[in-house]
């Protein structure tokens, strides 16, 4: 539990990030890449405050990209490996890109036939791949599941055939989302059912994100042994590029209630904050996040739906018992609010965006960042 005189230091809303959380993340991350014999880059899509990257940078090789402005972050705030991959690249960008990255991969044959010519006359080595699509994903949700017939991202095996195409060295699949080791035992199944005989013609296989290696009760042997099986069978280099699993329940998001308002019977806490804004991974995925000091659900004598801060009907979470009634003026925290918020985050009807902040190691908070009226009307023309 975080102590009150702590809490009152901390502005609302503002995400918070816990130092000593991540660290104890980055040591299991960083336990796994040396018994295995792995790499693990941050992917700046999950995880991408750079205010933190002096210290994950002491545990991992390099960071991930999606794009050319990722790949610059991680270029000039974390440094190391920058590997990229988009389902496809701009082609007034490619050559600031090739500068930042040593690991670029392609989402198709024609993005691969493009630019191959440029990736050649880098002024330093590029090592390519293809993502590959392995038709297999245990992702219940479409938003987020890769392998969905008539997916666009990644090639079949049938439009591979059997031989890897002049210039690519690596392979690369991301099916998981938030996932474990058994569903990756399964996933590889079917990427070595029908890519084995590629395998052994590439350098490195990159195994993508959703590898929730820092939960609890996550089976760390049996991805130890999938990686070192893999480096045995294939002579392959294995990188991992999770982002959620190196913030994963690492910090908050302190909110403040402003109001309560009732309706048939209904009672709704309305915060400082916003799930559709501030917090959208809750709405798209969805998921009902955790609050410190409530129970999800119904039961109990004080229920409260959480009602986010702009106009969007649909911005709202619950409900939420509490041992007493909230009042207005209460703190909030919304747990596990590190990774998949900030990176996401926007400022629709001009709400503001919440304060960053981070709880050192010895107790201390530091205010990281705070938002004005200026970051959001930057955004706009």
């Amino acid at each position: 539990m975080i102590k009150e005189a702590l809490l009152k230091e901390i502005p609302s809303p503002c995400y918070v990030l816990e130092e000593k959380k991540l660290h104890n993340n980055l040591k299991v991350l960083d336990m796994v890449q040396k018994a295995a014999g792995a790499k693990i880059i941050c992917a700046l899509k999950g995880f991408a405050m750079f205010s933190a990257f002096p210290l994950v940078s002491k545990y991992l090789p390099g960071t991930t990209a999606s794009s050319l402005h990722e790949a610059k972050l991680g270029f000039e705030e974390f440094g190391g490996e920058v590997h990229a991959y988009s389902p496809a690249y701009l082609a007034h960008e490619f050559d600031e890109l090739m500068k930042y990255c040593g690991h670029i991969t392609f989402n198709s044959i024609n993005q691969l036939q493009k630019y191959h010519k440029r990736i050649i006359q880098s002024e330093h080595t590029i090592s390519c791949a293809l993502r590959i699509n392995p038709e297999y994903a245990e992702v219940e949700t479409d938003l987020y599941n890769p392998c969905i017939p008539g997916s666009r991202l990644g090639v079949t095996a049938e439009q591979l055939g059997d031989r890897l195409p002049e210039g690519i060295e690596g392979l690369h699949f991301h099916t998981l989302c938030e996932s474990s080791a058994e569903s990756l035992e399964r996933t590889l199944n079917a990427v070595e059912s029908k890519f084995g005989h590629l395998l052994h013609q590439a350098n490195w296989l990159n195994m993508g994100g959703g590898h929730a290696i820092t939960r609890k009760g996550y089976n760390l042997d049996l991805l130890i042994t999938l990686i070192q099986n893999l480096r045995s069978n294939y002579d392959l280099e294995i990188i991992l590029e999770p982002g959620s699993a190196v913030g994963w329940e690492t910090g908050f998001l302190k909110a403040t209630v402003l109001d309560i308002v009732e309706s048939q019977g209904v009672k709704s806490a309305m915060l400082d904050t916003s799930f559709s804004a501030h917090m959208p991974d809750t709405i798209e995925m969805p998921y009902q996040p955790n609050i410190i000091g409530a129970e999800k659900g119904k039961v109990g004598a004080h229920v409260y739906k959480m009602g986010g801060l702009t106009c969007l009907a649909g911005d709202v979470i619950g409900d939420y018992a509490f041992s007493k009634p909230l009042q207005i003026g209460d703190t909030i925290i919304l747990d596990d609010m590190i990774h998949y918020t900030m990176v996401k985050n926007h400022t629709f009807n001009g709400v503001n965006l919440p304060s960053i902040g981070i709880i050192k190691e010895d107790g201390s908070f530091q205010l990281v960042k705070q938002f004005g009226y200026e970051d959001y009307r930057d955004r706009l023309s």
